[in-house]
């Protein structure tokens, strides 16, 4: 009876695709916008304070974020995916487990990913072109931001939101607090 009452509900169900495209895909392409001006402006705030090297640094670092990002979105979307299958089926009870899982691997990827790179922080950096003028700073800002990544990975693949609510379940809470102590605020 609850699958029923839920899929009556369901915007996905009852509204037309142009609004619902609207009120999903809007906010997200508000929100990839301002990380872009958040990046932006973070770099010219380095080159004031640091300089030319510190652009440098974060330049190198950044494919490790990339590639932490890329991985944890692949296992969030992959999750979405096969919550809205089996939501479609109405199969609640494997819906959950697949969210669980997809989860708790973002969750073990994330650690796994952050405990690497800081293990092997220096090579990867020289894989991704750090030079000896530019190691120093990289080395230290890599390890403080491979720390703070996890935090923001891991509500990047919670993107398994429950299409039975109106509105979008992002996981803006945590994924604020990631970004807050990735980026020292």
């Amino acid at each position: 009876m609850e699958n029923e009452h839920s899929q009556t509900k369901s915007p996905f169900a009852t509204e037309p695709v142009g609004r619902l495209i609207a009120r999903f895909a809007i906010p997200c392409v508000i929100s990839l916008l301002v990380n872009s001006l958040y990046n932006i402006v973070d770099q010219i705030f380095i080159g004031w304070g640091v300089g030319y090297l510190g652009n440098g640094a974060t330049n190198v670092v950044f494919p490790i974020t990339i590639v932490a990002l890329a991985l944890s979105l692949m296992i969030g979307d992959g999750g979405a995916a096969y919550l809205s299958l089996k939501l479609g089926e109405k199969d609640v009870e494997n819906a959950r487990r697949g969210v669980g899982n997809a989860i708790a691997m973002v969750v073990l990827v994330s650690v796994v990913l952050t405990a690497v790179f800081l293990v092997f922080l220096d090579p990867v950096l020289t894989l991704f072109g750090a030079t000896d003028v530019l190691r120093p700073y990289a080395l230290e800002y890599g390890v403080c931001h491979r720390s703070g990544v996890a935090l923001h990975d891991d509500p990047s693949g919670c993107q398994c939101h429950d299409p039975r609510r109106r509105q979008p379940q992002i996981c803006h809470d945590v994924h604020g607090a990631g970004c807050s102590h990735q980026y020292g605020v």
